[in-house]
């Protein structure tokens, strides 16, 4: 067994290199005071069939999170490779206000937002909420869920999160 000092990192080092794990990216959505709030997220996990349970890790001091965490439940939206647009527009924290200005969706069954032409989207009531270093584990259990395998005759193409840049996924065999 090594001594963790002998392997020493930095937080950006650490960042680099989990930047190489290529990631989905999702817009994770909810309604705050009967408005669309919503948040783009790389960090979704299938977590339990039995029950079906996902989740996702919204830094702490983020206040799309505390004003759709009020309401109890979310909308996981995995955005298609055409909806670049949306995972930089909704990753600005300085913008939350314009985020949903020309974004066409339609409510879940808990009423959140499921955002027109996402690949899939995986609706859930909050279960549990853990505090994870500079983060939450928000669980949710999922009540409703689709996915838009056809989009068009296209597809599914999901975008990926890899190294800062955003791309598509095709399927080799």
């Amino acid at each position: 067994m090594t001594d963790a000092a002998d392997h020493s990192f930095d937080s950006q080092e650490f960042r680099t290199v989990l930047g190489h794990f290529p990631t989905g990216v999702t817009i994770v959505s909810g309604m705050h005071d009967d408005e669309p709030v919503g948040f783009t997220i790389g960090s979704f996990t299938s977590v339990s069939l039995d029950p079906p349970l996902v989740g996702f890790l919204p830094m702490k001091d983020s206040e799309t999170w505390a004003s759709m965490a009020k309401g109890g439940s979310f909308c996981v939206n995995v955005l298609s490779r055409d909806q670049a647009d949306l995972c930089w527009k909704f990753a600005k924290s300085d913008d939350e206000e314009h985020r949903y200005d020309e974004v066409k969706w339609h409510p879940a069954p808990t009423g959140s937002p499921i955002i027109d032409r996402a690949v899939a989207w995986i609706d859930c009531n909050v279960e549990e909420v853990y505090e994870m270093g500079d983060h939450y584990f928000v669980l949710g259990r999922v009540v409703a869920l689709d996915a838009d395998a056809d989009q068009n005759g296209e597809g599914p193409f999901p975008l990926l999160f890899f190294k800062g840049t955003l791309g598509g996924f095709a399927a080799e065999g």
